[in-house]
């Protein structure tokens, strides 16, 4: 099975992909937990390359490139081979980021994102959590970390909340399961599990 995390920034997405994680391996499955951009070896490298900098380093256009590149490798090294194994795939971020980030908030670019997603990766998860929170609490938290990886948030809160609608119009799709953020990680943990139960 094929899980998704998705979320605006500092929304606790990578905080519930790993509690989920530990969560369905107490369960007794076989479990890999793994990232977008990233994931993968050469997938970190371009990450590096995506999150990092100047907001203006790259265009959406080049981005969505770069992003589909360190999917297709993600996808090749570490997602794929994990399936056909019969393990169960926890992933921070997949295509509904690109579909949002890139698709949406920088420009009308979403048929550029599906056509590359459909050549180049041709697949989708089997269920996708979206840990939503308001714009507003999700740049504060972001901010907040003070890593390198900065660059998204560095557009400003128009653009998370931009981003947070994106994501509740994906969020229609009979995949997703659409998480009340608020709260402590125990508070969100918990409905994340109740819900994985209730599809399970």
């Amino acid at each position: 099975m094929f899980i998704t995390f998705e979320g605006i920034d500092g929304s606790g997405k990578s905080t519930q992909a790993r509690r989920l994680a530990a969560y369905l391996r107490a369960q007794g499955r076989d479990v890999v937990l793994t990232r977008e951009p990233g994931g993968s070896p050469g997938a970190e490298e371009i990450r590096a390359l995506v999150l990092q900098g100047d907001p203006d380093r790259w265009s959406a256009d080049t981005e969505i490139l770069l992003f589909t590149a360190a999917r297709r490798d993600h996808l090749e090294k570490t997602i794929r081979p994990a399936l056909a194994a019969g393990k169960t795939v926890v992933c921070d971020r997949f295509a509904d980021s690109t579909r949002v980030y890139q698709g949406v908030t920088r420009g009308d670019l979403r048929a550029k994102v599906d056509a590359l997603h459909e050549t180049m990766i041709a697949i989708e998860p089997d269920l996708t959590f979206l840990i939503d929170i308001s714009a507003d609490t999700g740049l504060g938290r972001a901010k907040a970390r003070q890593t390198a990886e900065e660059r998204f948030e560095d557009f400003g809160l128009p653009m998370q909340r931009q981003m947070r609608s994106a994501f509740l119009d994906l969020a229609r799709q009979p995949r997703f399961a659409v998480i009340d953020g608020e709260g402590s990680p125990d508070d969100v943990a918990a409905r994340v599990v109740a819900a994985w139960q209730a599809r399970a």
